[in-house]
């Protein structure tokens, strides 16, 4: 996992403000059920030099509920 460093100010999936943001080359999992922490993560597949990369957005319960 690595952060990107030209993250947006805004999540680019949802608009909505994020806490954080990761960004993954290979194989991963996402479970939120009954997290205490983030309500929603956003996927956004992007290209990095040309390799694909999915970046995760992670969104706190109270952000996640401002952006709806």
């Amino acid at each position: 996992m690595d952060v990107p460093d030209d993250s947006p100010a805004n999540c680019p999936v949802c608009g909505a403000d994020y806490d954080s943001v990761s960004e993954h080359a290979a194989g991963l999992m996402v479970n939120l059920l009954d997290n205490e922490r983030y309500r929603r993560v956003c996927f956004d597949p992007v290209l990095v030099d040309g390799e694909a990369r999915v970046r995760f957005y992670h969104h706190t319960h109270e952000q996640a509920d401002s952006g709806d």
